[in-house]
């Protein structure tokens, strides 16, 4: 997704697209996510609250700003000021996409009095991670929900031929290679994956961690992430770390099982120290 042009690099590995179950499963799976949140409600209440900075929040594919609306307003009751991106469906990198964000993202900025952070779905993470790539100074960090920024090759989507029938809007020049979009960005980054993503390989979804990236894995579907409990709180505790700091994902011991690669971490980790 956002022209995935041919530019692998020769020590690729491939990597397939979801297993035809998760894929047919995927409105089902994303309504349960959905389901979920009256029970979730009362301990998403007490996520932890930042400084109230400014946050935009962008779509994936074929959404819209209603797609977020749920994710948005959760943010604003945290105390966030958030932005949608107000550019109707998204159907890829178009000249008024590419035009647009950079305008959004400096808008509020100026709002704001400082620099925001970017939280994008799916295709929206990875315009957000490209905003961060050009205008460093103005992104806090950003947050990628089940975004194939890593992609290389069509057959780990099952989006690819919703993007290309969309192809013929797309803009002709300033659209970043597979390659170019697979690079680190300058800002503190999370990506959000769920090995029951059923739209994106979750292998797409992630990059070597570092100082300024980690990978966090939930449960969701694709078409959960906006609405599912644990990537809402993981959202919420990310946008609490101080600009500037950088500080480990390490959820309560209650809410611990909703992370499973961050559980297992810790369970060895456990193990190990009860041995020694």
């Amino acid at each position: 997704m956002y022209a995935f042009r041919q530019a692998t690099s020769t020590g690729d590995v491939h990597v397939a697209g979801p297993p035809l179950r998760l894929l047919l499963t995927e409105p089902a799976r994303g309504l349960a996510d959905l389901a979920t949140l009256p029970l979730a409600a009362p301990w998403l209440w007490f996520a932890p609250r930042g400084d109230g900075h400014g946050v935009l929040v962008l779509p994936g594919l074929l959404a819209n700003d209603s797609s977020t609306a749920l994710l948005r307003s959760y943010l604003r009751l945290l105390g966030y000021q958030v932005r949608g991106w107000s550019l109707g469906r998204n159907l890829g990198p178009t000249d008024d996409v590419l035009d647009g964000l950079p305008a959004l993202l400096s808008g509020l900025v100026s709002d704001t009095g400082g620099p925001v952070s970017v939280v994008g779905w799916s295709l929206g993470g990875i315009y957000a991670r490209e905003l961060a790539r050009r205008h460093p100074q103005l992104v806090r960090q950003v947050i990628t929900l089940g975004s194939p920024f890593a992609m290389t090759d069509s057959d780990q989507t099952h989006a690819d031929r919703a993007y290309e029938r969309q192809a013929r809007l797309h803009a002709a020049a300033g659209v970043p290679s597979r390659e170019e979009l697979r690079r680190p960005i300058p800002v503190s980054s999370t990506a959000v994956y769920s090995r029951r993503d059923g739209i994106v390989s979750w292998q797409a979804c992630i990059e070597p961690e570092t100082d300024l990236h980690a990978n966090i894995e939930v449960r969701c579907a694709h078409l959960g992430f906006g609405v599912d409990p644990a990537t809402l709180w993981l959202i919420a505790d990310r946008l609490a770390v101080p600009a500037g700091e950088r500080r480990e994902f390490r959820p309560p011991v209650a809410l611990r099982g909703l992370y499973p690669a961050r559980d297992q971490a810790r369970s060895n980790h456990d193990a190990a120290a009860h041995r020694t």
